[in-house]
């Protein structure tokens, strides 16, 4: 009887569910008002152009400031202004409309922080301005440290700041700080910095005042001397003016310190951001870009202060960046007979290199190669032609450099690894060891 009626409830609650799953229930469909005229997608952040138009914001400032569209999507009627103004009684109505729907999986849209504006920012770099005349060091730094927090609270916010102007008002301030000398100065230099790193890459004005004579022995002063976070802002602006005028390079080059300074961030690493931009800047000291002359003495200098050997303790264990860049020092330093021998004389110079050879990426793998070839040569100048060829057939260099002609590199490449083959064939037969794990995962384009 008691199984009777548990078949029974069982056979009703069956048909009780039948019945609810063939209900037809309607999709909600969002209200073409509250649709975005770009995206199509619900409105998050409505706000009006001047041609009367809502859009959701993201979507307007792609348009006007990514595309650098100044006319109105829907329209077509130019813009008599770019700054979109929020429209909060579409928002507020989307919010409810969100509540009331919630059921059907819509969740209310947060009220979003108003964004700043380029009056507000003009205002402030204004005040910035006024306070570098009067040589008011805090109150400047007081300034741009609101500069640096709108331009870390959003994207959208760092636009604007980038096109009001910002890097101009701070590299003149910080030129104009530069000249002088207190240690008091030393915070809102700092500061500037720090804003600076911010609104990367510079225009060509901002390069010409940060690299004038004053900023640029600041620079070297907070390398030296500075905070923590002072250094690595100093060598992040530094690279950035090293990369594209060779007469800042020589005038940096000059500066008492300035080479010790870039070794130690090297030697006694802050962050691998502040590593990676040390290296660089390193790196288009010893270039072949730079007359050979200066070139020789700067390498000296850095091989005095034991660069080689740091290079290759950090390749051992290092990102991709890292790796990319330290190889690209070291095959800088091997351009002279002293950087060679440094290099030569490391026990593990070849099984680095040989490690790092189809394994992080091009480019390191055509620094590898180069200085492998570089160091064949070297051996050969001084009287030795096997030892540094056993040591990288021993570790697998040979079917390598096999390889990679096959998978595909440069020219220049392609030549000093045949190069190479034909100095280290005849030795091959002695010696047979590779490592595996090097090929595995690896893709052929054969």
């Amino acid at each position: 009887m008691l199984s009777a009626f548990k078949n029974r409830r069982a056979k009703q609650n069956a048909n009780k569910m039948k019945k609810l799953a063939d209900v037809k229930v309607d999709p909600v469909t969002i209200p073409e008002l509250f649709r975005c005229p770009i995206s199509l997608e619900l409105m998050k952040d409505p706000v009006i152009l001047s041609t009367g138009v809502t859009y959701d914001r993201e979507s307007a400032e792609k348009w006007i400031f990514e595309d650098g569209k100044h006319t109105c999507p829907v329209t077509g009627v130019a813009l008599t202004s770019l700054d979109p103004v929020p429209n909060h009684t579409i928002r507020r109505m989307i919010q409810e409309w969100c509540v009331e729907n919630k059921a059907y999986g819509f969740d209310r849209i947060p009220t979003p922080r108003a964004p700043i504006g380029s009056s507000q920012v003009s205002e402030i770099l204004s005040k910035i301005v006024s306070m570098r005349v009067k040589g008011n060091a805090e109150g400047v730094r007081e300034l741009v440290g609101k500069i640096n927090d709108m331009a870390k609270e959003s994207e959208k916010d760092k636009k604007y700041i980038v096109l009001n102007g910002s890097a101009r008002v701070l590299s003149e301030t910080f030129q104009a700080f530069s000249c002088i000398e207190s240690q008091k100065n030393t915070g809102v230099l700092e500061e500037i910095l720090s804003g600076l790193t911010l609104i990367l890459p510079f225009d060509q004005e901002t390069k010409s005042r940060l690299g004038s004579n004053q900023s640029l022995h600041t620079i070297v002063k907070i390398l030296k001397a500075g905070s923590l976070s002072g250094r690595r802002n100093a060598v992040l602006v530094l690279k950035e003016l090293l990369s594209s005028d060779q007469t800042k390079l020589q005038e940096f080059a000059e500066i008492e310190g300035s080479i010790e300074v870039l070794t130690k961030l090297i030697k006694e690493p802050i962050d691998p951001t502040t590593t990676n931009a040390s290296l660089l800047a390193i790196y288009h000291l010893v270039t072949p870009s730079t007359s050979f002359n200066q070139k020789e003495t700067l390498i000296v200098r850095f091989l005095a202060m034991g660069l080689t050997e740091k290079l290759i303790e950090i390749l051992v264990d290092c990102t991709r960046g890292v790796c990319e860049k330290a190889l690209g020092v070291l095959e800088g330093l091997c351009s002279i007979d002293e950087g060679l021998e440094k290099a030569y004389a490391n026990a593990l110079t070849v099984p680095v290199l040989v490690k790092k050879l189809l394994r992080v990426s091009d480019i390191s793998t055509e620094f590898s190669v180069s200085i492998l070839w570089k160091l064949s040569k070297y051996e050969k100048s001084i009287g030795d032609e096997e030892g540094l060829a056993m040591e990288a057939l021993q570790v697998g260099a040979f079917q390598k450099l096999v390889l990679l002609l096959q998978v595909g590199s440069s020219l220049h490449t392609k030549e000093k690894a045949g190069d190479l083959l034909k100095g280290w064939n005849l030795l091959r037969g002695r010696v047979e060891c590779i490592e595996s794990m090097d090929f595995k995962n690896l893709k052929r384009s054969f």
